[in-house]
């Protein structure tokens, strides 16, 4: 798998979920390799996208078709300011990846010391599912930068606020505090009204 990360400051939240709802509709049955898409706009108006391909090669195919960039100019160009674009090509996924059905998505972004000692930590998580039921899934992509775009999905956020109140395990707390000592700062981002296709 291959993710492709956009993001950026949203000038017009309601015309970037219609420009994705456009790209849905005309453009995505020429896309191949195309996997699925999440996205969102959160409240203080970071827009983050997640694009998954089977392949760095279909991303590639994809953002090179001249109706492609067309769309991007027309409708995403001149709705998002301060756009960085992430491509990467090592993706680990929780829990078999991200649902459709979540009610709340969270990315966090951070460039850890370590990325191996980081995705092996993740994997770790598995092991402790069972204490957050509430997580249905995530997708850890590491961008060519070194730059790690951690996406989790919630049934909802208000389960998520609720389920990081209640005390962790000891496995989970080892976890947790692993995690921060490779991750070092991150950057949480809260996509309240996520759009998820696949």
């Amino acid at each position: 798998m291959f993710v492709q990360v956009i993001r950026g400051k949203a000038k017009d939240a309601d015309a970037l979920k219609a420009a994705g709802q456009k790209w849905q509709d005309e453009l995505r049955p020429g896309a191949k390799g195309y996997l699925g898409v999440t996205t969102g706009v959160a409240d203080d108006g970071t827009a983050v996208t997640l694009v998954r391909f089977e392949s760095e090669a279909a991303a590639q195919a994809n953002s090179e078709r001249p109706e492609q960039n067309k769309w991007f100019e027309e409708n995403i160009a001149p709705n998002l300011t301060d756009v960085t674009f992430y491509n990467c090509p090592t993706v680990d996924l929780f829990a078999g990846g991200g649902s459709d059905a979540a009610g709340f998505v969270q990315v966090m972004f951070y460039k850890p010391n370590d990325v191996e000692a980081l995705r092996a930590l993740a994997k770790s998580f598995e092991n402790v599912a069972g204490d957050r039921p509430d997580i249905l899934g995530g997708v850890l992509a590491v961008a060519t930068d070194g730059t790690v775009i951690d996406t989790n999905y919630f049934t909802s956020e208000a389960e998520a606020r609720a389920n990081e109140k209640k005390e962790m395990s000891p496995e989970m707390q080892a976890t947790m505090q692993k995690l921060g000592e490779i991750a070092g700062n991150i950057e949480f981002v809260d996509l309240r009204d996520p759009e998820m296709h696949s």
